[in-house]
């Protein structure tokens, strides 16, 4: 929170997460360079993840999310709030509807990436908000997961009996 207190949006992003019964999730997100530098300068507005099994973020992201934006074997540098989020259950007419819609936004030049992604089932793609960078901050996080929910949604935390998840001050 400190980090961002010179940022009347993040302040107020901050205390709306903070409140228990605010319906915002947290996660972190783990990103390679490029797609890191290109968030955080505002020119990659959409970010992908695809999976062969369903896994965060398919199903677990929402409009209004809040992602922290760590760098790979490294610390978060970033926030970002998501806009407009899709998932798609892959298939040829989506993965011809996620390059011809999302190629440019996604800002992904390299063909072998999408040749990367073909044994892939699910596809999970978010718009990017506000992205801001931030005094690095370590993250304590060591398995090769490369999204982590951190705070589930409201009715997630009821179901499993929780009011947070990982989040300190």
């Amino acid at each position: 929170r400190c980090r961002l207190d010179d940022d009347p949006f993040w302040r107020e992003q901050l205390d709306r997460v903070a409140d228990a019964d605010s319906a915002m999730a947290v996660h972190l997100a783990v990103f390679v360079e490029p797609y890191l530098q290109l968030i955080l300068e505002g020119k990659k507005s959409i970010e992908s993840r695809f999976s062969a099994n369903r896994c965060a973020p398919y199903g677990a992201v929402r409009k209004r999310d809040l992602v922290l934006l760590k760098r790979s074997g490294g610390p978060v540098v970033g926030i970002c709030r998501l806009g407009e989020v899709w998932f798609y259950d892959l298939d040829p007419s989506t993965w011809k509807t996620i390059r011809g819609g999302f190629g440019q936004q996604l800002c992904i030049s390299d063909p072998s990436f999408w040749a990367s992604k073909k044994g892939a089932s699910y596809a999970s793609l978010m718009r990017v908000e506000h992205a801001r960078e931030i005094e690095p901050l370590v993250a304590s996080k060591r398995d090769r997961r490369g999204w982590v929910v951190l705070r589930e949604h409201n009715e997630q935390r009821e179901l499993l009996g929780t009011s947070s998840l990982g989040l300190s001050p």
